[in-house]
């Protein structure tokens, strides 16, 4: 007499097998949606950064405007000294270079340089720009201090710059750029 022996998968441990793999599909899951919001705020900073940048060179580029204090002041009425969440104008036609920079900046803020059905597409996040005076050095020099908030992602630590304080619910969702202009 031969005894045959039962070959093939038990329903249990078909079970097993597949609550394991569902598992390891769920933290591959996980990890792909972290991975997107860290490259989306990576690409916001990028994008923010380049802003920061661009208006620091333009306020380089008129110290004498920088001295006395024209870029610091409410040009932009409802301004407040926030660019980025105002109605944006459809072209930066001022007589001055000053007001053209502001004009030019608010709008690179606001993402008008991408419209579709009335949403501007190219804005991050509830991006704010904010151009402060900052502590005057003692060797002449103005110093003002160009940066921009907006709303991150994820918790994070909270930027030690002052602009968008408040405007985000938490501030360990505030994100903030800043640079600070030296003009003599």
């Amino acid at each position: 007499m031969t005894v045959k022996s039962d070959s093939g998968f038990t329903l249990i441990e078909v079970l097993v097998t597949f609550l394991i793999t569902s598992v390891g599909l769920l933290g591959l899951a996980a990890l792909q949606v972290n991975v997107m919001n860290d490259q989306f705020e990576a690409i916001q900073r990028a994008q923010i950064t380049a802003m920061v940048d661009d208006m620091a060179a333009r306020i380089r580029m008129n110290p004498k405007a920088a001295e006395a204090g024209t870029y610091t002041q409410d040009l932009i009425e409802g301004g407040a000294g926030y660019y980025g969440s105002l109605d944006v104008q459809p072209a930066c036609s001022s007589p001055t270079a000053v007001l053209r920079d502001l004009c030019d900046w608010n709008r690179t803020i606001a993402g008008a340089a991408r419209v579709s059905e009335g949403q501007n597409l190219a804005s991050p996040l509830g991006a704010r720009g904010c151009i402060e005076s900052a502590a005057a050095s003692g060797s002449g020099e103005t110093i003002i201090r160009v940066s921009i908030a907006w709303q991150g992602m994820m918790n994070s630590v909270a930027p030690s710059a002052s602009c968008g304080s408040g405007q985000y619910g938490s501030e360990n969702l505030r994100r903030a750029v800043y640079r600070d202009v030296a003009v003599r």
